[in-house]
């Protein structure tokens, strides 16, 4: 009995894979079995791209056919749905430069993962990412309960280093760009939508503190007063710290009021918002 060949082949879809592989093999699709060890993925935003990859493997044929005679065995083929196998596909790119196959997700990729399950998933993402930009740095992750009940926790991935000041970029808008992709790329493999905070040596944390302590000092203004004070534009992030600090302040509220880039916190006496 001759000896069964097997070969693993990679391709631009299963079908080129699949293809390049009974060429090399000198058989055609009758004679094998084929296992989709991992499908082609598109990627995200350009990141996570890859080619499909197959296992072929010749039939062990007991007899030789007859002329004229079609082999009884059927083709096989092995494979995860297209959502679950481009979601997984595009972390294990990120994380895993091997070509070993994907373990197929069960019943779903949509079940729910633990914090620290996702927050790890995130931290390996940014280290490709930081590894693709060049960049040298520690990262520290950390998971943060939430003072407001029901709400989810932060998972905090905080990064270290030297001369990383680029990364925050004018007012934060560099690192608010690296949150905003890390969280797509890993919202998008997980099925889920984790608050995920990527920081650069404590700078969110500090700028918070900051802020808290900005809202209370002007809400103190703002009840001496008795009139309201409008606070300079900020991003969406840092106004959520301005409300949620003053949330439950006794004398003052607060308010977003302009469009776009303009956006900023107004805060005025609870008398006058009644009014």
């Amino acid at each position: 009995m001759s000896q069964v060949s097997s070969i693993e082949v990679a391709g631009a879809t299963v079908d080129a894979a699949v293809q390049d592989g009974l060429a090399k093999l000198g058989l055609t699709r009758d004679r094998v079995t084929i296992a989709v060890l991992r499908e082609a993925s598109r990627g995200v935003l350009g990141i996570g791209a890859r080619d499909a990859v197959v296992r072929l493997t010749e039939i062990e044929l007991e007899e030789p056919p007859l002329p004229g005679e079609t082999p009884l065995s059927e083709t096989t083929v092995e494979t995860t749905s297209d959502d679950e196998g481009e979601s997984y596909a595009i972390l294990a790119d990120l994380t895993e430069p091997t070509e070993a196959p994907l373990m197929s997700a069960p019943a779903s990729a949509r079940q729910r993962y633990a914090q620290q399950e996702i927050l790890e998933m995130a931290r390996q993402v940014l280290a490709d990412l930081l590894v693709r930009m060049e960049v040298q740095a520690e990262i520290e992750p950390r998971i943060v309960q939430s003072k407001v009940p029901g709400e989810d926790p932060s998972l905090i991935l905080d990064m270290q280093g030297k001369d990383l000041g680029f990364l925050i970029g004018r007012q934060g808008e560099t690192l608010a760009a690296l949150q905003h992709l890390l969280r797509l790329i890993v919202n998008k493999s997980t099925e889920q939508r984790a608050n995920l905070i990527v920081d650069v040596e404590g700078y969110k944390l500090r700028r918070e503190r900051a802020l808290q302590k900005l809202a209370l000092r002007i809400a103190d203004q703002a009840t001496r007063r008795n009139r309201r004070v409008a606070l300079e534009p900020m991003s969406a992030y840092e106004r959520r710290i301005i409300h949620m600090t003053l949330r439950n302040h006794p004398t003052v509220a607060t308010e977003s009021v302009g469009e776009g880039d303009q956006r900023k916190v107004t805060i005025l006496p609870k008398q006058s918002f009644e009014q």
